[in-house]
Formats: C-alpha cells, sequence, structure tokens
C-alpha cells in the first residue's frame, strides 16, 4: 500500500482550501498512492481556537454533502482510497468527524471523534458531539483502514478497539500546535500504539500560523515494529508518501503474541468504569 499524508495550510475561504486540497490529491493519485489522508478540519479554520458562539452549526456540512461529493468523484476517477476530516453537521448536532471513501467512490462510512477536550484553544465541547459510532474499521480496496481523530489517540482503550477490529492501518488526523506536547511525545504515543496493536499508525497534522495556534505539521508514519518510517518537515506545506507492507501488520510481535495472549476476562469490566 502506498500511502500520501497531505500536509496543508487552511486560508479563512474554504472553497479555496477545497480547491488546493483536490489538486494536492490529484497530485498524489499521480504519484502512485492507493490512499489519501488530510489532517484535521484540513479545508476549513480550526473553529475551536476561539469559544464558539453563535448558531455553530451553520459552520458545518452534511456527510454526504458537497465535500464527500467531491472527492468521491475524485476517488473514482482516480481509484484512490481517502480518508477526509469534516466538520459534520447532523439535525441540530455537530461532529469532527472522518468520511472514508473507498477507490470506487463509494463512502464507506464515516468515523465521529469520541473523546472531546476543552481548554485554551481546544475548545472543542462548544462544537462537537461526542461521536457514536465507535472504533469502526473498514474494508478498502487498498486494505483495513481505522481512523484516530486526534484527541482519540490519547486513548489507549480506543487505539486497541481499532486493532480488535482489524486495522491494518490507522489514521490519525490531527491539530496538533507548535509546543503544545513536550518534545517526541505525540511520536512517541504513535510509535508505542503502532508496537502494542500490530499496525501502522499515519498521522497527518495541520500546519501554517492561524488566530491563536501555530499548527507544527510534522507528519509521520510508524510501522507496526514501533519505527518511524516517514516524516515531513515542520511548518512547510508537504505531501508525505510512504510505502506499506501490510505482512508487517501479520508478522508483528502484537499480532502473533499481545493480542493472543490478551485475558479480557480479568480486566474488561474495570476499564468500563
Amino acid at each position: 500500500m502506498k500511502i500520501a499524508l497531505i500536509q496543508q495550510e487552511a486560508s479563512q475561504d474554504k472553497q479555496h482550501n477545497l480547491t488546493r486540497g483536490l489538486e494536492a490529491a490529484r497530485r498524489a493519485a499521480g504519484e502512485g498512492a492507493e490512499v489519501i489522508g488530510f489532517a484535521e478540519l484540513a479545508f476549513e479554520p480550526f473553529y475551536p481556537q476561539r469559544p464558539a458562539s453563535g448558531e455553530v452549526k451553520e459552520l458545518a456540512e452534511p456527510i454526504p454533502g458537497p465535500t464527500t461529493e467531491v472527492f468521491q468523484r475524485l476517488a473514482a476517477e482516480r481509484e484512490v482510497v481517502v480518508v477526509l476530516n469534516l466538520f459534520e453537521r447532523d439535525g441540530e448536532e455537530t461532529f469532527d468527524t472522518s468520511p472514508v471513501i473507498d477507490a470506487d467512490g463509494t463512502l464507506l462510512g464515516s468515523t465521529r471523534m469520541v473523546h472531546i477536550t476543552e481548554y485554551d484553544c481546544f475548545h472543542e465541547q462548544g462544537y462537537y458531539t461526542a461521536g457514536d459510532r465507535g472504533a469502526p474499521v473498514y474494508s478498502t480496496r487498498a486494505g483495513k483502514i481505522g481512523v484516530a481523530i486526534c484527541y482519540d489517540r490519547h486513548y489507549p482503550e480506543y487505539m486497541r478497539a481499532l486493532a480488535l477490529n482489524g486495522a491494518e492501518v490507522v489514521i490519525v488526523p490531527q491539530a496538533g500546535a507548535v509546543g503544545e506536547w513536550p518534545e517526541g511525545l505525540y511520536e512517541a504515543e504513535m510509535r508505542v500504539a503502532a508496537f502494542q496493536n500490530g499496525y501502522f499508525t499515519a498521522l497527518c497534522n495541520r500546519v501554517g500560523k492561524e488566530d491563536g495556534l501555530t499548527f507544527a505539521g510534522e507528519s509521520f508514519l510508524c510501522a507496526p515494529s514501533g519505527c518511524v518510517i516517514a516524516r515531513a518537515p515542520a511548518l512547510e506545506e508537504a505531501i508525505l508518501y510512504a510505502d506499506l507492507d501490510l505482512e508487517a501488520v501479520v508478522e508483528s510481535h502484537a499480532r502473533k503474541l499481545f493480542l493472543r495472549d490478551r485475558r479480557p476476562e480479568l480486566y474488561a469490566d474495570w476499564l468500563a468504569r
């Protein structure tokens, strides 16, 4: 599987951002990418930098909707799997959501962010309803793909659920700012998740200076061995490519040993507390 993570800036002009995202996706497909992933809210400003006010749902869009439709056409035309991240409106509720589109243009489903945080410049509880769809894994033409949206990556239970559901690759759309975490910590977190669960982790981060935050870029991919296999630059737009050998999932310590030797009857009740 050849994967491409598109790390690009987002201006206040959503249509302009979307046009640039489509251009980048076509470029990635032209380079042979079979799977294309985008960062969190890739085509619009990162709204939670400011506390929510007014009719937040007017900023959001339905799924299926205009953005998914244009990417469905692109996916079918270029025979590529696309993982987006959008601000979704569903009735009176809004979600941080990643639609997954197969290489024939089929919208396979959408993952909604499960855990919603609230602190300075990340006022997400005013924008997002907690996701209600669990940790789905999508059987795409390229492989079995799960999604952990930004904050969800901090929850080992969620990351393990993706493994138990059969994920070979977990794409992580993120909005990570410069200086937000101690150096190397979020990379270490993704390396450990890949190693413990026996899948590839593919973190695609926002980049660029916005109202209250400067997003870091530095997207990267980890193998099931826990090793980083590709990195994008800091503070620059980029398309990060990597060739993923899915046989490494089958041969990983997690799939041969860790998942086999679990004893959930001893801790399942405790995890549910």
